[in-house]
């Protein structure tokens, strides 16, 4: 098992402050912690012609497995900090995890502060093998970015999971945080400021996350922890009562789990995730028609003999 990366909101924002010092994209290299045919580092070029070269982190396969699991992460954006949900993914499943453009190992290096934009930039992580189905995952502020990515790309989405997702209304933890990271902006790491600047200018976009919502024609899960103090669950709860979808979304709430779902034990995480991959069909099988369906009232009478 690898390093667990740290926990709790000092302890990563340490983390971010001590890589800034040193360099570092990562706070902990995954290569430290697992072999490369287990979890491994790698890029693409941004969809929507903007150029950029996008960092992610996935799980090398032998053979191509039916269902391909990407999850776009929150603000800050560190796909490192899945390595362990990725190493003990089974290996009939993929997963890809993004840096968004704007932290980490991907470019700009400047905040991407159109989550339209940012959804037609992470579009090529979407592509599949042939056959395979791909489960979108969007966590926390991510879960926008996803929705949006779900709507633009008909067809290549097989199914939507908000994961603690963030809608414009911070819990009494974001609040504190945000209010802190403003007043010193200029003096925090690039991913913790850009991180504050995506962050307090979402709500206004989020017409753009609700009307693509409305529109998507695939299973939508909300899955949320009913103790997240940074994005509240009644919050998203409420946006899955209001928005008018093609199809209900099914909402679960994580009895105990607080708003870093992939901090705690990773076969929870996994768990719920395989909660929403939809159990393949039982084959079809003909059967015969009863008679009495073929010949109403013309059944023949029954005879002594046998």
């Amino acid at each position: 098992m690898g390093r667990k990366r740290p926990k709790g909101v000092l302890q990563m924002g340490w983390a971010a402050i001590e890589a800034a010092a040193k360099g570092r994209t990562e706070h902990a290299p995954t290569s430290a912690d697992y072999p490369e045919h287990v979890v491994r580092r790698t890029s693409f070029v941004a969809g929507g012609g903007h150029g950029w070269r996008i960092s992610a982190i996935e799980t090398p396969r032998d053979h191509v497995a039916p269902w391909k699991i990407v999850v776009i992460t929150g603000a800050p954006s560190w796909a490192e900090y899945w390595s362990e949900t990725l190493a003990d993914l089974p290996q009939d499943r993929e997963m890809i995890v993004v840096d968004r453009p704007g932290y980490a190992a991907s470019e700009p290096l400047h905040p991407v502060t159109d989550i339209r934009v940012q959804a037609e930039a992470l579009a090529p992580v979407l592509r599949a093998a042939r056959g395979q189905k791909v489960l979108l995952v969007g966590q926390s502020y991510g879960a926008a970015i996803a929705s949006i990515m779900a709507d633009q790309n008909p067809g290549r989405v097989a199914g939507l999971v908000l994961l603690s997702g963030f809608f414009g209304e911070a819990g009494p933890t974001a609040r504190w945080l945000l209010d802190l990271g403003g007043k010193a902006l200029k003096m925090i790491p690039r991913d913790l400021r850009n991180a504050v600047i995506e962050v307090t200018g979402q709500k206004p976009q989020l017409r753009h996350a609700k009307r693509a919502l409305s529109r998507v024609n695939v299973p939508i899960h909300i899955v949320h922890g009913d103790q997240d103090d940074f994005a509240p669950v009644e919050v998203a709860e409420k946006l899955a009562a209001e928005t008018v979808t093609r199809r209900p979304i099914r909402v679960v709430r994580t009895e105990g789990a607080n708003h870093f779902l992939n901090d705690g034990p990773s076969e929870i995480l996994l768990a719920a995730i395989e909660a929403c991959i939809p159990t393949r069909p039982s084959l079809w099988t003909f059967r015969w028609p009863k008679l009495p369906a073929l010949f109403p009232g013309k059944l023949p009478k029954a005879s002594a003999a046998i």
